[in-house]
């Protein structure tokens, strides 16, 4: 016997969903052939999360398709609702249509991710608590390693490299170095000379001058 119901796959496939994606996943189908607005769910999966049930009435998206079931509608995916109690909902819409293609139904599918929702704004709050305007500070295994580091941040810290810089900006990088006690490292000193270009004595020198005087770059006023 040949079934009649247009929507025995739609219920169908409102029970596998809801199986498959588990309590969190409400999946919903709505008949838009009854004539009847205010009872156009006739299946229904997790509906706690809505609150709805078979019988209940429309949602926005099911009376805008209700307006003109001949429009070709197209498919909603992945766009944001929230329930009357705050539950907030990843929904997809999928119209569902007759041989001529008019729309006949409608199956909506609502994950319930408030928690997940909840986590991302608590660990955004957490990560923009921190000073993001730094680069995150490496973790070195040796003292070879920290060197390169720490020069590294000297060259990222003046901008342009070694070898383009002038007196003043090779002070500062040498000051940074310093401050972060770089020269508390064995045979720093000569790996500094190396990568910019003076001799042991000039390096003594520039190390002298960045202890004498303060860095021209920073905002006394910014600190406390």
């Amino acid at each position: 016997m040949k079934n009649t119901d247009p929507f025995e796959f739609a219920r169908r496939l409102v029970k596998a969903l809801a199986v498959q994606f588990g309590s969190t996943c409400e999946v919903v189908l709505h008949d838009l052939t009854g004539g009847d607005l205010n009872h156009t769910i006739i299946a229904i999966e997790n509906g706690h999360i809505s609150g709805r049930a078979i019988g209940d009435g429309p949602s926005k998206i099911v009376l805008e398709a209700l307006h003109d079931t001949r429009q070709a509608h197209t498919d909603k995916l992945a766009y944001l609702t929230k329930t009357r109690d705050g539950k907030v909902l990843k929904s997809s819409t999928v119209f569902l249509r007759d041989e001529e293609g008019k729309t006949i139904g409608i199956l909506a599918i609502n994950n319930d991710i408030t928690l997940t929702v909840a986590c991302e704004q608590a660990l955004h709050t957490y990560n923009t608590s921190l000073q993001t305007t730094k680069e995150p500070e490496p973790i070195s295994t040796n003292v070879a390693d920290l060197l390169d580091s720490l020069i590294d941040q000297s060259i990222h810290l003046i901008g342009k490299p070694a070898a383009l810089m002038d007196k003043g900006e090779k002070i500062r990088a040498i000051r940074f170095l310093n401050e972060a006690g770089a020269f508390l490292i064995t045979k720093s000193g000569p790996k500094v000379c190396q990568v910019f270009g003076i001799s042991k004595y000039t390096l003594y020198s520039y190390l002298d001058e960045a202890k004498q005087s303060p860095d021209p770059s920073a905002d006394p006023a910014g600190e406390l």
